[in-house]
């Protein structure tokens, strides 16, 4: 099966040809397929993605904006961004097209690379686009894409990796040009943001089950406590603390799932030192306790 690797917020694809890294992910509330990190997984990676919404309507945000995407519109990933979707109808599913941004240079070095891939995905320069029908040359990349993921997802053919690729190159060419006199260079800050929250998540989902303080995620990035709280409300949307008590309560999901662990060991094994509290706290996020949220997968 083409696994991926979870490492804190890191998403490392595994693909399945490995002399043809793209992959796609199907996703709907249910699951995701390939396994990998699907709806409400906050997560980040080196390829570029195309997601399209194929039934309902989502919600994706990146970084501190959230994005409305219907069903035949998508929208495009920069490479090492975070990224959530934050939203699905109960219908939903979408289809994430992920590959390295290597694969539209043609060759390492090259003219097209060094001018046309490099300085967009490298510098941040259009971290997203959100593609919808009624505009020309987005109606066209939406039916490429559209088109890309049918060949992806169905059965093997003879020489369909050119075609995937010509695919590909030709969607970056319709998406550069009409983008380019649009971009702007990131600021510094911008970067170092992006760097500063990567760490900090990364540190929480390293350590979620330990006694972790504010103290050490802020001078993790050695920032003051107030900017941590800051820079987690601009691009996470929460609090530190409350997202560090939303992943140990998705943790704890996983295993009520996963185990025959009582819910006791498992408050105390994703962190929760008050077994009270945890049961207050997951009743409060999933409107069930724990015990209730068990029988319900079962």
């Amino acid at each position: 099966m083409n696994k991926e690797e979870k490492i804190g917020l890191h998403e490392t694809n595994k693909y399945k040809d490995l002399v043809f890294p793209v992959g796609v992910y199907t996703v709907t509330k249910a699951g995701i397929v390939p396994d990998g990190r699907g709806y409400k997984d906050l997560h980040w990676h080196e390829e570029l993605q195309f997601t399209m919404v194929l039934e309902g309507t989502m919600k994706m945000r990146v970084n501190t904006e959230e994005y409305e995407i219907k069903k035949g519109e998508a929208i495009y990933i920069n490479r090492n961004l975070l990224h959530i979707t934050t939203f699905l109808t109960d219908d939903g599913k979408y289809a994430s097209l992920n590959f390295p941004d290597k694969l539209l240079g043609f060759f390492s070095g090259s003219r097209m690379e060094q001018s046309d891939v490099l300085p967009f995905t490298v510098n941040y320069l259009f971290p997203i686009v959100v593609f919808k029908a009624e505009m020309g040359w987005q109606k066209k990349i939406l039916q490429i894409l559209k088109e890309t993921i049918r060949i992806l997802t169905s059965n093997k053919q003879k020489g369909q990796e050119y075609l995937i690729s010509m695919n590909l190159t030709y969607i970056w060419h319709l998406l550069i040009s009409n983008v380019r006199k649009d971009v702007k260079i990131p600021s510094k800050s911008y970067v170092r943001k992006q760097q500063r929250i990567q760490s900090m998540l990364s540190y929480i989902h390293e350590n979620y089950m330990n006694d972790i303080k504010l103290e050490e995620i802020a001078g993790l990035v050695s920032i003051s406590v107030g900017e941590c709280c800051r820079c987690f409300q601009q691009l996470v949307g929460t609090s530190p603390n409350k997202y560090l008590l939303n992943y140990r309560i998705a943790k704890s999901m996983e295993l009520l799932n996963s185990t025959a662990l009582s819910v006791t060991e498992i408050a105390f094994a994703v962190g929760f030192n008050d077994f009270s509290y945890f049961i207050q706290y997951f009743k409060k996020s999933k409107e069930m306790t724990p015990t209730e949220y068990r029988k319900q997968k079962c």
